[in-house]
């Protein structure tokens, strides 16, 4: 579904993301894990369109996307859910999971999607006509999810969904997200509990220094002494 190759992302003179290549399989639940500036979010605002990157390819269902806006990649499928959620704190519950479907026309599917959205996390239906920015830090995130869930993705990028989360709703983000890949989205998720990403997830991807070091299942890096040293804490 989405191969990555040769893709180099830069910020004036630093070179974030150095040559990677990597495939995400339709139906998979793929993980990119690494250390702080590794350049993961880097990656994924090149394959989404925020970022345009200084060469490579990126090709999606075929079809090469590369630097394509990132309006044209949400009306093929691909959504994110970025890091630090970026809702719409002056704006509703029930305005920003509206505007995750503002590229559709189809008015009845829109408001049934918005009633698994609100299926899917209650806590959100409980608090649609609060303002986001008073939301929990895990309700934003549910927030985020939601929202992206509008444009009804075949491709989901998560972004750091555990970050400043307390364990029980990490517990409950990490639910969701196998419920989504359940539904049949194929999900690229960056992850700093990398424990956590690779017991989800079916394979993953290191990245060191804006390069792939090592790339396996997601089973063999959890047994993988250099992986479980680096970033499993043992």
């Amino acid at each position: 579904m989405l191969e990555v190759r040769g893709l180099k992302v830069a910020y004036g003179g630093i070179n974030a993301v150095k040559g990677i290549d990597l495939d995400v399989k339709r139906g998979e639940l793929v993980t990119l894990i690494g250390a702080n500036g590794a350049g993961k979010t880097s990656t994924l605002k090149a394959l989404t369109g925020l970022h345009k990157p200084i060469s490579g390819h990126i090709y999606y269902n075929n079809n090469e996307i590369t630097a394509q806006p990132p309006f044209r990649l949400v009306r093929q499928g691909i959504a994110l859910v970025p890091e630090g959620r970026g809702v719409f704190a002056r704006l509703t519950v029930e305005e920003n999971i509206a505007m995750g479907a503002y590229s559709r026309v189809d008015r009845e599917q829109i408001a049934a999607d918005q009633d698994r959205v609100y299926a899917l996390f209650p806590r959100l239906a409980e608090r649609r006509r609060q303002l986001a920015g008073t939301l929990s830090g895990g309700e934003q995130q549910m927030l985020a999810i939601g929202r992206a869930l509008m444009s009804r993705p075949q491709l989901l990028l998560l972004d750091e969904p555990s970050m400043g989360l307390a364990p029980l709703m990490v517990h409950k983000i990490f639910e969701t997200i196998r419920a989504i890949a359940a539904e049949g989205v194929t999900l690229l998720l960056v992850e700093q509990n990398a424990r956590l990403a690779l017991e989800v997830c079916h394979r993953g991807y290191v990245m060191e220094s804006g390069t792939i070091t090592l790339a396996d299942s997601a089973t063999a890096l959890l047994s993988n002494p250099q992986v479980r040293q680096a970033y499993l804490g043992e």
